[in-house]
């Protein structure tokens, strides 16, 4: 197991305060749940990244972003704390993952290969 980028260490960190500020918050109701389960997932993604290391975890992570983004609206978090936890963690897990794409040097390859078309 080996850590290749700092993103995936600060995601992982990021998971955990998710996980934890159900507690530390005080959050009720649904928030606790789904809060916890997108914590877990980042989570889970961040430990993948240092195990296997791959581009494609980060694409997860942005999705899991994304839910923490939608989340206090579409279930309806009860409490601002829970709201700006979440939105701020979304965007932490979604910045972090685009910036890890951005320095990999994998992804980069990968998509030169694809997506390069020379004019001409």
């Amino acid at each position: 197991m080996r850590i290749q980028h700092w993103q995936d260490a600060a995601s992982l960190l990021v998971g955990l305060w998710l996980v934890l500020s159900s507690f530390i918050l005080g959050l009720t109701g649904s928030a606790v749940w789904i809060t916890i389960a997108l914590g877990l997932g980042v989570m889970l993604f961040a430990i993948e990244a240092f195990v296997i290391p791959s581009y494609l975890e980060e694409w997860g992570e942005m999705l899991l972003g994304l839910a923490l983004l939608l989340a206090p609206w579409t279930i309806g978090y009860e409490s601002v704390s829970a709201t700006v936890s979440s939105v701020l963690s979304g965007i932490v897990v979604i910045l972090l993952a685009v910036w890890e794409l951005v320095t990999d040097r994998d992804f980069s390859t990968w998509w030169h290969d694809r997506w390069h078309h020379r004019a001409g």
